[in-house]
């Protein structure tokens, strides 16, 4: 019954259902296999580790509008009023917040001269002191981190020494060691910045930069009236230190206003919305492509068992089998689905390229197209052995008779 011939035989007599069927299938693979590829693409970018402790560190934006206020004084004695505080593990203020979307980004250079001298990556500039990678939780595997006596009070122009991210150490000076290495801020000669440590992951702000692992630590507190702050409390204690900090922070200094308190995770979900919302809608569309081209192949076996009753019944009176007819229909499906897959592999390649040079997304693998070819085999084989059993069950009296 597993002969070939005759199943295309009878597929050729009726050409119109198995080809739109066909068609459907190469529509549905080629667009299936992509979905699924740029699905595991955004699904992998919103597991990205950001290297800080997200569930217990927060952030808040603190505004002084006194202009006679001394801010490098008040904001010492705001960051230590708050380090007082019960729950607070450590807290410090700093230019930019991780995965906040709000992004402070420069590439440097480096070289042993002006003549070998060449540009970095771009990495996210973190201003801050020697609080910054206690509060953050980040991993500090090679070197020091800041001294008290080397964090300055000003612009940016100050920043002497910094601390580096494993990702940025290894694009900038490869296998090298990175700690005792000079950046230079500009051209070869400005501003050299001395790398002192090294930590093992702490992104950046931006979660759709290229280079959202580049980040380097620098050893000045800016001072302004738009302070960040960041707070690392204790398992439990974030939402007693919302309602503690600025109660605390107003005793000192009630003409300020506090916004913000959000939590890292909190900044991750946000960031990484569109990546989400993209990765349930294209599962939506996955989801129904693979269930319309089911219904399609059912609704075709169900078409042909009352196209071919007579058939079926004289099959069936001549000694045929009941498993015999089930493998007939399953047979043909999965001619039309290998056949399907065939073509929709080849067209799954194509549209992975246009998808590549249009959007920059990366190469297809192959590994989506044939993964999806197995599963549409699976998904059809169920949606037509139901169709099929009740094929089987045709009496070769009631069947003869029928005519």
């Amino acid at each position: 019954m597993l002969q070939i011939k005759p199943i295309l035989t009878m597929l050729m007599r009726n050409k119109s259902g198995p080809v739109l069927l066909l068609i459907q299938i190469v529509l549905s693979v080629a667009i299936v296999a992509n979905a699924t590829f740029i699905i595991s693409e955004r699904l992998s970018l919103m597991d990205r580790e950001s290297g800080v402790i997200e569930e217990q560190v927060f952030d808040f934006r603190l505004y002084t509008f006194d202009a006679s206020i001394d801010l490098a004084s008040q904001n010492q004695r705001d960051i230590q009023t708050i380090r007082d505080l019960p729950g607070v593990i450590d807290a410090t203020s700093t230019s930019m917040v991780p995965l906040s979307g709000s992004s402070w980004v420069s590439g440097y250079t480096v070289g042993s001269s002006e003549e070998t001298a060449k540009d970095t990556e771009s990495a996210a500039l973190y201003y801050s002191d020697e609080h910054m990678l206690n509060t953050l939780g980040v991993e500090l595997i090679e070197g020091r981190n800041f001294y008290q006596a080397e964090v300055m009070t000003g612009s940016p122009d100050l920043a002497s020494h910094g601390i580096v991210t494993k990702a940025f150490a290894s694009a900038t000076w490869g296998d090298d060691i990175a700690v005792g290495q000079t950046l230079y801020a500009g051209d070869y000669g400005d501003n050299p910045i001395k790398v002192i440590g090294v930590v093992d992951k702490l992104q950046g702000a931006s979660v759709d930069s290229d280079f959202l692992d580049n980040s380097i630590v620098l050893n000045v507190k800016l001072v302004n009236e738009f302070a960040k702050v960041l707070v690392r409390a204790e398992v439990g204690a974030v939402a007693q230190l919302k309602e503690a900090i600025p109660a605390s922070l107003h005793k000192d200094n009630p003409n300020r206003v506090l916004q913000g308190f959000k939590l890292i995770s909190d900044h991750r979900k946000s960031s990484y919305r569109n990546h989400e919302l993209m990765a349930t809608v294209l599962s939506l569309m996955v989801v129904l492509l693979l269930l319309i081209t089911s219904l399609g192949l059912a609704g075709m076996v169900m078409f042909n068992i009352e196209r071919r009753t007579k058939q079926i019944g004289t099959r069936r009176a001549l000694g045929a089998k009941k498993r015999d007819i089930i493998s007939l229909f399953l047979v043909e499906n999965y001619l039309i689905c290998l056949a399907g897959g065939l073509l929709g592999g080849v067209a799954a390649v194509q549209l992975g390229q246009q998808l590549m040079t249009i959007y920059s997304l990366p190469k297809l693998d192959l590994t989506y197209p044939l993964m999806t070819v197995v599963g549409l085999l699976v998904l059809t084989t169920v949606a037509v052995i139901i169709p099929a059993r009740k094929a089987a069950n045709i009496s070769p009296a009631i069947a003869t008779r029928s005519v």
